[in-house]
């Protein structure tokens, strides 16, 4: 009967989690300044994103993560409607990360590299949570990230695997520390 109850309790806390991971998406940041911007690749919208913060002052940097290794910088450039000038100054890409850990690895380099205090994070609102997750957990102190959602249209398919690496991601966070 105890056992019941205690798997009871968790199936309704999965499903709970689930309701608000897919009702509760993260939302745009506004207007909020920070030294520098980082875009991870592989969502629509998130390049834009993080070029309007550049654009709008929000930002003086911007770090785009996850770069395919075959784009050169000139062709992002002209893909982008970035002039030389800014791309020289203040557009920085990464070629080195594959996944979200690895995004948030090549990220912190940049940051340290940079010397920067905080930094808006460029993702899908669906991919945020995870995101945030990975590089709140390597960021140096007193470095703040901004969470900086890009709405989207998830299917219901990608909501459920997303809790999902989530609640692993959270997880294996909890061991490890």
């Amino acid at each position: 009967m105890v056992i019941r109850r205690i798997l009871s309790a968790i199936l309704l806390a999965w499903a709970l989690g689930f309701v608000w991971f897919a009702v509760a998406l993260p939302q745009p940041a506004g207007e909020e300044r920070a030294d520098g911007v980082v875009v991870l690749t592989g969502g629509a919208g998130r390049i834009a994103r993080g070029l309007e913060t550049l654009r709008s002052g929000w930002a003086p940097k911007l770090f785009v993560s996850g770069v395919d290794r075959n784009v050169k910088p000139h062709e992002f450039a002209v893909e982008y409607g970035i002039g030389s000038r800014q791309m020289a100054c203040c557009v920085t890409l990464g070629f080195a990360a594959t996944n979200t850990a690895s995004n948030a690895q090549e990220t912190i380099d940049w940051i340290k590299g940079q010397n920067l205090r905080s930094v808006r994070l460029v993702t899908s609102d669906w991919h945020m949570r995870r995101a945030v997750l990975e590089l709140r957990s390597r960021v140096p102190e007193g470095v703040t990230v901004i969470p900086d959602a890009v709405p989207t249209q998830p299917s219901l398919k990608m909501l459920f695997l997303e809790y999902h690496k989530l609640l692993a991601r959270s997880v294996m966070r909890a061991v490890e520390v």
